[in-house]
């Protein structure tokens, strides 16, 4: 259901971490190896020689500067607007409207069902239960319509096949309620407030 650009992470994430990787592994052997300091001195000397050539030989008409410096900045910029645009794209797919249609009776106009009263009602009737921990219940767009997630951590020891079953009943509840049948997932997960809660006894 979530629109995050999941690959587009993964690659981010792997050219990021090669290049952190490579640049404290440099500084390691630099720091372990002393003979690696020679070297690394002549490297960075060579590497500023040509960098001050390249620099020296694209010098603006009248000016001394390089317009590289021009190009450098406008790289930065592109990158940032990069950056923003895909922080932006991450999460997306929540609606907050979970039904809309249009009716003639008793009059004319569009109904409109707001996400949120189905999220509310299916998170107090869990909530209620005490073989549940935690519930977190949202709306999302799933193949060009709205749909209900209901993730449930229930309680160390709680089977989760009888948590599914006894979600499935509220949903079908709640579907006969509302009149309307959206594409429903149900996740069952368990963390560390089911592992650390304290487990209900019957005396």
């Amino acid at each position: 259901m979530n629109q995050t650009p999941r690959i587009l992470n993964r690659i981010v994430i792997g050219v990021l971490g090669a290049v952190l990787a490579l640049v404290g592994g440099t500084g390691l052997l630099l720091a372990l190896v002393p003979s690696l300091s020679g070297w690394w001195a002549g490297f960075s000397a060579d590497t500023r020689q040509v960098l001050d050539q390249v620099f020296a030989s694209t010098t603006v008409a009248g000016q001394r500067d390089s317009w590289l410096w021009i190009a450098i900045a406008l790289s930065m910029i592109v990158l940032t607007a990069l950056m923003i645009a895909w922080v932006t794209a991450q999460g997306k797919g929540r609606v907050g409207t979970l039904a809309s249609d249009y009716s003639e009776d008793p009059a004319p106009g569009r109904i409109t069902l707001s996400a949120a009263v189905a999220e509310q009602a299916m998170k107090t009737a869990l909530l209620d239960r005490r073989d549940i921990v935690n519930v977190t219940v949202s709306t999302w767009e799933f193949k060009g319509r709205p749909a209900l997630k209901i993730r449930v951590h229930p309680r160390q020891g709680v089977g989760p096949y009888a948590v599914a079953e006894e979600v499935a009943d509220l949903v079908r509840a709640l579907d006969l309620t509302l009149g309307h049948q959206p594409p429903v997932l149900i996740s069952i997960g368990a963390g560390a407030r089911s592992h650390f809660s304290r487990p209900e006894r019957v005396r």
